[in-house]
């Protein structure tokens, strides 16, 4: 049951006709675990607070730096040198206290990925390698979890979502991560954030889509981006879905 306060809190979801007091209870029942305090895991933690979510779970096993400031605006000046779980449950908790927030100062791995996504109802991609990635598709396909999976680099950004044990509409199997990306790009062929750069409102706009996606798993509305990707290229402002299925 949702509090006073919470009706008050929460009163512009329970008159939004796609979420309503049915769709607040579910947020405020759900869990959520996002991988990364950083870039992605900024807008997406905010966010989740803002929403309501119940439960957060947040992994990540770096410290704030100097250099995260430009885009990680979950975290301060004040934090450089603390754990970015720390200062980001505190962040969660500012913005509501009543949220349970687990912070787990980690990496995530192949001995505590299973157990890690077996306690939560939807996992959210904000990792920054391909090692993580397509390890926890692999966990949550396997534990029948959803996984909103986000990325960006430089100037552009991707969101999908992978629910690959359940059937599509054409009554085929939803893809896998594997269908859109079959292979792991060699060591170094993609330079990452720190090589190449990163526009810091980008991965605002980017682990905020993120965030609707992972409220919409919960509290469901309209059509989710599953066997869809959605790419947004900053350079010349264009949003663009692309389909991609299982092979037959």
């Amino acid at each position: 049951m949702l509090s006073s306060d919470d009706l008050t809190r929460f009163a512009r979801h329970i008159v939004l006709r796609h979420i309503g007091g049915p769709g607040q209870q579910r947020l405020r029942r759900a869990s959520v675990l996002v991988v990364g305090a950083g870039g992605l895991g900024t807008p997406l933690l905010l966010y989740l607070a803002a929403a309501g979510v119940g439960r957060i779970g947040i992994i990540d096993d770096d410290v704030v730096s100097l250099s995260n400031l430009q885009r990680q605006v979950i975290h301060g000046t004040s934090d450089l040198g603390r754990p970015k779980v720390e200062s980001a449950a505190e962040a969660v908790h500012r913005i509501d206290p009543a949220i349970l927030v687990d912070r787990h100062a980690m990496r995530l791995d192949p001995g505590n990925a299973a157990a890690l996504v077996a306690g939560y109802d939807v996992i959210a991609d904000g990792s920054d390698n391909f090692d993580t990635r397509y390890l926890l598709a692999s966990v949550c396909e396997a534990a029948r979890k959803p996984l909103v999976h986000a990325a960006v680099n430089e100037m552009h950004g991707s969101v999908t979502v992978l629910r690959p044990w359940e059937a599509g509409p054409d009554g085929g199997l939803n893809p896998r991560y594997t269908d859109l990306f079959p292979e792991k790009p060699p060591a170094g062929s993609i330079p990452t954030c720190s090589e190449a750069g990163v526009l810091g409102a980008l991965v605002g706009l980017v682990g905020s889509l993120q965030a609707i996606e992972v409220i919409r798993q919960i509290s469901p509305f309209g059509t989710p981006l599953v066997g869809k990707l959605l790419l947004i290229d900053a350079l010349d402002m264009r949003f663009e879905t692309i389909e991609y299925g299982r092979p037959g």
